[in-house]
């Protein structure tokens, strides 16, 4: 690769949810506003041409694409499914690319109680991941107790890269909404079953020591309902959420209703629901999986000043600090403790702004997005230099 073009990266998103967004789609769109001059990007969500109704390449599809690029970067495991996410990095490795897989979850051990795990077991994507760790040129997480655990499986460069969000967006810049109540806001998807297990009757616990009057709960990410000529129809996530729902809301019915139940926004709107919000939660189950998460809900909720009370697991606990930023509650704890915690900062305003605003301190410094995203670069250039003196090494070695 000669020093005077751009780099060009050839970005494969898995789909278009929020982990291909935080750890591709934004970043390298960052990348090309703050480093133009330099690099080059392409998308695309089917790299090899595959038609999706009968699964098989188009008869005029050429390689092109891995023809131009320097780097081929994907993440996490395709829509199309696991060999095809294999094939992209074959592909990337036979035009001499620089082969990137990133994934932002642990997924050579999905818990049994995972919505995903039957699928992952029949379709062994499990090994699959590992295979992949083993192939690529470089793998990238989101935090070091994550690496520690693929490092096994990893032959060549295993980096952390820790995520971080482009705060210039209008979602981020939302005027926080001024109320007599205190709002708690819990944020997730639909293989959260276990988590919301976990956090099961601490709402109503809540409102009996707090008031009802004093407390208001918002429950985020239901999917909107799918539609079939004009009429909503059923759907497995909704079925889901309903059971969220009743998990979560035990107890609060009839006129001590305090919370709504609000639908999943895009990828791009998703941090306007934070200043909808005093306090965010974040309960998890203790497994391998969830101590592998990352820290993006206290990112997430520290940039607009939220304190944080979650389950301390992952790398929570590099950024929450009991009292400074939020609380941490031991997952061997029962519920009595998230009952507690959250009461204690309901009732006291001073003590959820302090936290906030020092919570707020250390995100906008160190996980901004436009502050750091340079150093992707300059880390690919130092991995493919370093590539390109090893095959000149091996190639010296040869008769």
């Amino acid at each position: 690769m000669s020093d005077k073009r751009k780099l060009r990266i050839l970005a494969c998103p898995s789909n278009e949810g929020g982990c291909a967004y935080y750890r591709i789609i934004m970043p390298l769109k960052k990348l090309i506003e703050k480093c133009g001059e330099d690099v080059e990007v392409r998308w695309t969500d089917n790299p090899l041409g595959v038609d999706k109704e009968t699964g098989q390449v188009a008869k005029d599809w050429k390689p092109t694409d891995f023809e131009w690029a320097d780097v081929v970067f994907t993440q996490n495991i395709h829509n199309f499914g696991g060999v095809y996410t294999v094939n992209i990095l074959k592909m990337g490795h036979d035009h001499n690319c620089f082969t990137h897989f990133d994934t932002d979850d642990l997924l050579t051990d999905l818990y049994e109680g995972h919505r995903l795990y039957k699928v992952y077991k029949e379709q062994k994507l499990d090994e699959v991941t590992k295979f992949i760790y083993s192939n690529v040129d470089l793998v990238t997480v989101t935090q070091r107790k994550f690496a520690e655990r693929i490092m096994p499986y990893v032959n060549n460069a295993l980096v952390v890269i820790k995520n971080a969000i482009d705060f210039n967006l209008p979602c981020w810049n939302v005027p926080r909404m001024s109320t007599k109540q205190v709002r708690i806001g819990w944020a997730g998807g639909i293989h959260h079953d276990v988590d919301v297990k976990e956090f099961a009757n601490v709402p109503l616990g809540v409102n009996t020591k707090c008031g009802y009057e004093n407390v208001h709960w918002g429950f985020y990410g239901r999917p909107p309902m799918p539609m079939e000529e004009g009429k909503p129809k059923p759907d497995w996530q909704q079925d889901v959420w309903e059971g969220y729902e009743r998990m979560m809301t035990r107890g609060m019915k009839g006129n001590k209703k305090n919370y709504d139940i609000f639908f999943a926004l895009p990828t791009h709107e998703y941090g306007r629901m934070f200043a909808n919000m005093d306090l965010c939660i974040a309960p998890l189950e203790h497994n391998a999986f969830n101590d592998s998460k990352s820290e993006i809900k206290a990112i997430e909720a520290g940039h607009y000043g939220l304190p944080l009370i979650c389950t301390n697991t992952g790398c929570y606990d590099e950024l929450i600090v009991n009292g400074e930023t939020g609380y941490l509650i031991d997952p061997k704890n029962d519920r009595k403790d998230w009952v507690k915690t959250i009461s204690k900062v309901v009732k006291d305003k001073k003590l959820r702004e302090r936290m906030g605003k020092n919570l707020k301190a250390i995100v906008d410094e160190h996980y901004d997005i436009n502050k750091i995203v340079q150093g992707r670069l300059e880390l690919y250039h130092q991995l493919l230099d370093a590539k390109a003196k090893a095959r000149e090494a091996h190639s010296e070695k040869l008769p």
